[in-house]
């Protein structure tokens, strides 16, 4: 399947500016292939490739609409690491394996303090298509960890940290869900004060393990373990 991303409005289906030069410029794609298009909302068109110039087309013989997403949704909320490389192969692999968002945490020990949203969504889009996925996972702003902890529902949330000092559950512990949110912290961890920030919003501490991960590893882990849960494929 060759897919694509574009606007799917009902029966009007158009190829994204960008998606246009890759096919005519990059692929060197001839009139009449298979092509599919997906608005990352869950619709997929499918049809015959027209070029006009340097205009990439879609003739289109079918639309499916309402696709199902993974489940349970995975969102996670993770601190950006010194090496932004690491941070982006956290997303691409996450993608890949289902995650349905992502937030940029600033911390206390977050080294980086700015980042590349919008490289980061295009990224995003690219392993959804690559993986063949039609609901592209959301990808937020940078949010302080204090700001962001406003917007959470405690009763699903999670947080991954080494204090091993401090009570965690093991990830078999946690019950089935249909939606949950697990918090990576930067590379040094969370604060002790932000892990009693977290404990007094009622954010339940989870380990991943004896051996300590790297951040990026950490967020991984956590798309993988929640992969392997997937209740619904598509």
């Amino acid at each position: 399947m060759k897919l694509f991303y574009g606007k799917i409005e009902g029966n009007r289906v158009t190829i994204n500016d960008e998606e246009q030069q890759h096919i005519v410029k990059v692929l060197r794609m001839k009139e009449d292939e298979e092509i599919y298009i997906t608005d990352g909302k869950g619709n997929l068109a499918f049809g015959k490739l027209m070029i006009e110039g340097k205009k990439a087309m879609i003739s289109v013989d079918e639309i499916k609409t309402g696709l199902p997403d993974f489940h349970p949704q995975l969102h996670i909320a993770i601190a950006p690491t010194k090496n932004i490389d690491r941070i982006e192969f956290f997303t691409e692999k996450a993608v890949e394996m289902g995650i349905s968002e992502i937030t940029i945490l600033q911390t206390e020990k977050t080294e980086r303090k700015n980042l590349n949203i919008d490289k980061l969504r295009k990224q995003a889009i690219a392993a959804s298509k690559q993986s063949l996925r039609f609901h592209f996972p959301v990808i937020n702003d940078s949010i302080k960890l204090q700001d962001f902890l406003k917007t959470i529902s405690s009763e699903h949330t999670f947080v991954a940290h080494c204090h091993e000092n401090l009570h965690r559950i093991a990830l078999n512990e946690i019950p089935k869900l249909d939606q949950m949110t697990f918090l990576i912290g930067p590379e040094g961890d969370f604060s002790e004060k932000e892990i009693k920030l977290l404990a007094d919003h009622d954010v339940k501490a989870v380990s991943l393990g004896n051996q300590r991960l790297r951040t990026e590893t950490a967020g991984i882990f956590v798309a993988a373990w929640n992969y392997g849960n997937l209740q619904n494929f598509r």
